[in-house]
């Protein structure tokens, strides 16, 4: 069995980075909804700079970098693997809606049977 440890260690500088990347954040939005009045160019750009300041801020911080640092690992183990050809690919689609009819045909013909073995038989409701 599998064992990983997880570490969720957290400096005080680094919990002071996420919760000003949150009060960014919000702020960022506060501000796009209190410069209605400036037009929209002072709205979005006080909406975007607000993000970017946010994304930043979140970046810096150790959560931010464990992030990157999943990313760049998702995208070497992305380009791993083995994709399959175009012939490949279409003959398993072919494959599953096929599976998925027969399975829908089963499916109806277990209902239809069912619903006459209650309704006619047991019940005598419908006739």
């Amino acid at each position: 069995m599998a064992t990983s440890e997880v570490q969720t260690v957290h400096t005080g500088a680094d919990k002071a980075k996420l919760a000003a990347a949150i009060v960014l954040l919000l702020g960022s939005f506060v501000a796009f909804y209190l410069l209605s009045s400036r037009g929209a160019l002072a709205q979005w750009a006080a909406l975007i700079v607000g993000v970017v300041a946010a994304v930043v801020v979140f970046g810096v911080s150790e959560s931010g970098r464990q992030l990157v640092a999943f990313g760049r690992d998702s995208w070497r183990e992305v380009k791993k693997v083995v994709w399959p050809a175009r012939k490949e690919a279409i003959q398993m689609t072919a494959y599953v809606f096929a599976f998925v009819l027969v399975m829908s045909l089963f499916l109806w013909l277990t209902d239809k049977t069912v619903e006459w073995l209650f309704y006619d038989l047991i019940l005598g409701w419908r006739k």
